[in-house]
């Protein structure tokens, strides 16, 4: 019997749309009949829109919490190094259009892999293609149908009937006391409205990066002085920080919302609510 592969799936979810995504993972799986490694490497704000269908899909979120140009794509291409040299996969399937992974996929297929590529149609040049050992273009489907369904219901609805002139004439002949009353109450609503107190303003909201360093380190949430070694195991065994990331240099884009500590290194949420 044939051992099934080890199979490392890696995306590049800030490059491809959501279905082509999920056209990726099923073709993986209808391909290999297993992937042992799912990971999707995305910026804070392409989490939280994904976070349901990387639930759905078992693909495991690695936020970048870093911003520049093609920051997502080092921080994939280093994971994919440490993970071929831990996990020795049979197969690395990289989902990308981009072509500046041409190196990564030399450097794998060195390691013994076998290297294939899933792109999204439209987005893919030939140059990417003829690197890998195999590619496959999926097509975007998504979004067009279901505005072009409202659009034909819209067309089918039947027009609205204009309201005969019997019932205008028999509006504007109300009783003067309805109208009367109906003034007085909004008067007394106008009045109600002045007499209430204003409604308090908002909580300070976290940003969404902030709100995934506090899942991840929840003692961050009570504004204590955490030790900085903690959280940095914390963050990169839930996959914010890279294996040999630094934390202070994290926080350091962060420094509206935590507060570092030095002597001993310790960091705090200055957001917090007061006790």
């Amino acid at each position: 019997m044939t051992p099934t592969p080890r199979v490392m799936l890696l995306i590049d979810a800030d490059n491809v749309s959501a279905d082509v995504i999920e056209q990726a993972v099923q073709r993986t799986m209808d391909e290999y009949g297993a992937i042992h490694v799912r990971r999707a490497y995305c910026n804070a704000e392409m989490a939280v829109n994904r976070q349901a269908m990387f639930k759905r899909l078992s693909v495991r979120p690695m936020v970048n919490l870093s911003t520049g140009k093609n920051s997502t794509d080092i921080a994939l291409a280093v994971d994919a190094i440490d993970l071929v040299i831990d996990e020795r996969p049979d197969v690395v399937v990289l989902v990308s259009s981009d072509s500046d992974f041409a190196p990564l996929v030399i450097r794998l297929r060195e390691k013994g892999c076998r290297v294939c590529g899933i792109g999204q149609q439209g987005k893919t040049g030939e140059e990417t293609v003829g690197i890998y050992d195999a590619f496959m273009d999926l097509a975007h489907h998504g979004g067009g149908a279901k505005p072009a369904a409202r659009t034909a219901a819209a067309k089918k609805a039947p027009a609205a009937k204009s309201a005969p002139a019997t019932k205008t004439t028999r509006a504007k002949a109300a009783p003067a006391a309805k109208k009367t009353a109906t003034k007085t109450a909004a008067r007394k609503s106008t009045k109600a409205a002045k007499a209430a107190p204003p409604p308090p303003p908002p909580e300070p909201r976290s940003s969404e990066a902030a709100e995934f360093i506090l899942q991840a380190v929840p003692a961050l949430r009570s504004g204590k002085d955490v030790p900085l070694n903690d959280v940095a195991q914390a963050l990169r065994a839930a996959g914010l920080l890279g294996k040999h990331g630094s934390s202070l240099k994290l926080f350091d884009k962060l420094t509206a919302e935590f507060a570092v500590m030095q002597h001993p290194d310790r960091i705090r949420w200055t957001d917090a609510p007061a006790p």
